[in-house]
């Protein structure tokens, strides 16, 4: 039975319904699915007919060997988990239904409740003969294992003619005590039964579930008895790898908030860095559990180790990209008329000078270059070093010719004078 709640946790309630040893199966499989819904289940619900006697209890002789069925600790690694050697931790709450009941509920001519029917049903013998002991022995078992103990009983849900079509018979003909009877019982197990948790405090959701599933059932198919304190360290890494990709989870989403790359400084980056990383090691700390030697707190820490570095790295490559973009658009311009000879003329070269000093002042202005501001600009000022030479080569050359040809003219200008003599 599965009762699904409003926080999507499931409550698990298997129904055994005993036979007699002489209908039973394999004796081992039995045994097996005894102690699994023993480890799976938050609420146990033992169904059988009429009344509670020696026979009835004696069906539930599986309970006699659950300390063999279940192992508590497989490696001293598990020391430290809550609770531990106690196999009552792992039990679930235990439910009797008692069908087609027929007994009078009172003891010594007083009305008794249901749950003392079962109390006294479960009460010891004086004595210490074998036929006592035996008589005990599954009753102290399913005190020790079953603290919490709740019985329900039901009348025989019609009329003995109707049975055969029990399941297509309309409510209204069910007996009316029946019916009753079964929604006190509905009412309890979807109001009462808690969540199965395992000790620690791990509520066994749909995903952990299965996990447990799969963790018992490769015990019992290698052979080996299902291991209880395994599977908590089997949720707990699951829940720990949760909680790693939770804490991940949000310091990506906290530094793509308060990052915009490039920031001007690497220190400016780091603040950042730590702040978030401080965040989200709260984040994983709230929702760990039993981090053994603080296995997934360091892998934690390694996954931001790398975050930070990749960051850095995207820091520093968004900061040579917005530099190329504000280069080229600051200098282009510069570019064309170099192209286009503008400075290719006596004087040119400290024309280009002086433009380009002007370019850089504007270039630092700019805001958010980011770190790699100064290195892009030398960068681009050394890329364009042979065609400033070369504007250098043309600037004397043309200042040389100008000269040249100043000379000339001065001269020309001299010999085109009238030559007197006296």
């Amino acid at each position: 039975m599965i009762q699904e709640t409003q926080d999507r946790v499931p409550h698990w309630a298997p129904c055994m319904q005993p036979a007699s040893p002489s209908a039973c199966g394999d004796k081992n499989n039995d045994a097996q699915i005894f102690a699994l819904a023993i480890l799976l289940s938050s609420t146990f619900v033992y169904n059988t007919m009429n009344k509670i006697d020696q026979k009835a209890i004696d069906l539930l002789h599986y309970v006699t060997e659950l300390s063999n069925l279940l192992r508590k600790v497989s490696s001293p690694d598990l020391e430290g988990v809550e609770d531990a050697t106690n196999l009552q931790s792992f039990c679930p709450d235990f439910v009797w239904t008692l069908r087609d009941f027929f007994l009078t509920l009172e003891k010594d001519g007083q009305d008794i409740t249901a749950d003392e029917y079962l109390e006294n049903s479960l009460r010891l013998k004086q004595g210490t003969n074998e036929s006592v002991k035996n008589f005990n022995l599954p009753r102290l078992c399913i005190k020790e294992f079953f603290p919490i103990r709740k019985c329900f009983i039901f009348d025989s849900p019609t009329h003995r003619k109707k049975l055969a079509q029990l399941e297509t018979l309309p409510n209204d003909e069910l007996d009316p005590e029946f019916v009753q009877q079964v929604a006190g019982f509905c009412s309890h197990i979807f109001n009462h039964s808690n969540t199965k948790t395992l000790p620690g405090g791990i509520k066994v959701n749909g995903p952990y579930l299965k996990s447990l599933v799969l963790t018992y059932i490769n015990a019992i198919s290698r052979g080996d008895l299902p291991c209880m304190e395994n599977s908590v360290l089997t949720l707990a890494q699951i829940k720990n790898s949760a909680a790693v990709k939770k804490a991940i989870d949000h310091y990506d989403q906290q530094m793509s908030q308060k990052v915009q790359l490039p920031t001007e400084t690497v220190h400016e980056l780091l603040d950042l860095h730590r702040e978030s990383e401080r965040e989200a090691t709260e984040v994983f700390m709230k929702n760990s559990f039993k981090d053994m030697d603080q296995k997934f707190q360091k892998e934690l820490e390694t996954l931001l180790e790398v975050k930070k570095d990749d960051l850095y790295k995207q820091n520093m490559e968004a900061s040579s990209c917005r530099c190329s973009v504000l280069l080229r658009a600051i200098f282009g311009p510069l570019e064309n008329d170099v192209r286009q000879g503008i400075y290719s003329k006596p004087g040119g070269h400290h024309l280009l000078v002086q433009k380009t000093e002007e370019l850089k002042a504007k270039y630092y202005q700019e805001p958010r270059k980011g770190m790699q501001a100064e290195r892009a600009l030398q960068e681009y000022l050394q890329s364009r070093q042979s065609t400033t030479d070369a504007i250098l080569q043309i600037d004397l050359a043309l200042t040389v010719r100008q000269k040249e040809i100043e000379g000339e003219k001065k001269m020309e200008g001299m010999q085109a004078r009238p030559f007197y003599t006296f």
